[in-house]
């Protein structure tokens, strides 16, 4: 099971957590959640609901990703399979993403 904090403009709203069996589920944080004048994290994770669970790696997160031949470029540098999304998630949307949203591998 691998696990990222996920943040908003620098502000912590929830937890990524790709299980053992290969589903996905994204957890606002409650304190996030709770508060009325923070917006979801996305148009497809509303703060309609606590958590979140898909098949796939969510398709908002997914496409935080390169692609192409950036991809390969990449996996290849950090020595991780390119069909290993969520690990390319971890390895490259720590700091300088496009947006608000960054990603952080918890240990």
């Amino acid at each position: 099971m691998r696990k990222a904090e996920v943040y908003r403009n620098g502000v912590l709203a929830g937890v990524l957590t790709e299980t053992d069996s290969s589903t996905y589920v994204f957890t606002y944080n409650e304190a996030y959640f709770n508060d009325n004048t923070k917006s979801g994290i996305s148009l497809t994770l509303p703060k309609k609901q606590l958590e979140y669970t898909s098949e796939h790696l969510f398709p908002f997160f997914y496409n935080m990703l390169s692609e192409g031949t950036n991809r390969v470029v990449q996996s290849k540098q950090l020595k991780i399979d390119e069909n290993d999304f969520f690990g390319l998630l971890l390895a490259t949307a720590q700091f300088d993403t496009i947006g608000a949203i960054t990603v952080k591998p918890i240990k």
